[in-house]
């Protein structure tokens, strides 16, 4: 199997919790809170490990949140190499309100980063990025970092061939489909950043092999996964043109779905997969972490009873 480092540049402690009902005004008693390692690298290296793969997390780590989420990471036997910097790591957190089953999630923002925080996260992603594997950027780009610090990274990597996947947001995002240097390896958008960077919305599944296709013939990544909420995720290659369908499951909470459906897929493509089983494991460990409480993620006998439900077709 190929080796696997995860990089989460604004990584979160993750609280969710819930109450009988939110209304503004009164104090609200919660119920004790769930606490788990977060942002985007860090829950694809949780899955990871969940689903039996083998996987580093590379994570900026900062102040006593920072510290708290290094010993979470550790108590869930996860291998992580923290990069100190100058900002205290965020928090965020959810509340779910009993009576109507809604979830509200709040994100604080990352302290920003300087640039003697950039120049080491670059040499540290260089250094510990393996060979001939595959490195995997999740989440946003933390606040400070200079607009095209991805392309630095890519930059970086491309030398020593390790396979760059990545699943961001925002600037870091926009960035990157502008001003594309080297193609990654996979880039993975949501539903909603798909529309952003259409600059209209994608309502049929045409329009978004349409705008799939365009990123790739621009340069942009080799292959491109865009979600298309619970209808399920397509795939698009120079080559291919995969949907594969999710499976209903009953939502109790969206958070870490898109993480862990990137960390299934990359697992598969570790083991050297073909394109639509490892599509099938990222819809399939989706579908499972949306069942799951609070910020809970996937197992891999939920994965695997839900693999038959996600049904893979080419359009």
């Amino acid at each position: 199997m190929r080796d696997i480092l995860t990089i989460t540049l604004n990584p979160a402690l993750d609280l969710a919790t819930s109450v009988d009902q939110v209304i503004a005004g009164p104090k609200l008693r919660c119920n004790s809170p769930r606490i788990d390692p977060g942002g985007g690298g860090v829950n694809v290296a949780r899955t990871i490990g969940k689903l039996g793969g083998h996987v580093t997390a590379l994570v900026a780590i900062g102040g006593a949140t920072g510290a708290q989420l290094c010993n979470l990471l550790s108590a869930e036997n996860i291998p992580f190499i923290p990069v100190p910097v100058s900002g205290e790591t965020r928090q965020s957190f959810a509340v779910t309100d009993e009576t109507s089953g809604a979830q509200y999630r709040f994100g604080l923002p990352g302290e920003e980063l300087t640039s003697t925080d950039a120049t080491h996260l670059l040499s540290m992603i260089h250094a510990a990025a393996p060979p001939d594997g595959l490195t995997v950027i999740s989440g946003s780009v933390a606040p400070g970092l200079p607009p095209d610090f991805l392309q630095q990274v890519i930059a970086s990597l491309t030398p020593i061939g390790s396979k760059l996947i990545i699943d961001t947001a925002g600037p870091g995002l926009a960035q990157l489909i502008a001003a594309p240097t080297q193609p990654v390896h996979l880039l993975r958008v949501d539903q909603k950043e798909a529309n952003e960077a259409a600059g209209h919305p994608l309502i049929t599944v045409a329009d978004t092999i349409s705008f799939a296709a365009g990123l790739i013939a621009r340069g942009v990544a080799e292959i491109v996964i865009s979600g298309r909420g619970a209808e399920g995720s397509m795939l698009v290659s120079a080559s291919q043109r995969l949907f594969c369908k999710a499976a209903h499951v009953p939502v109790r909470s969206a958070i870490g779905a898109g993480d862990a459906f990137v960390g299934a897929m990359t697992l598969a493509l570790a083991r050297d997969e073909p394109l639509d089983q490892a599509l099938q494991w990222g819809v399939a460990a989706a579908s499972a972490t949306v069942g799951t409480e609070g910020t809970a993620l996937c197992d891999l006998q939920s994965v695997t009873a839900l693999l038959p439900l996600c049904t893979v077709t080419d359009v």
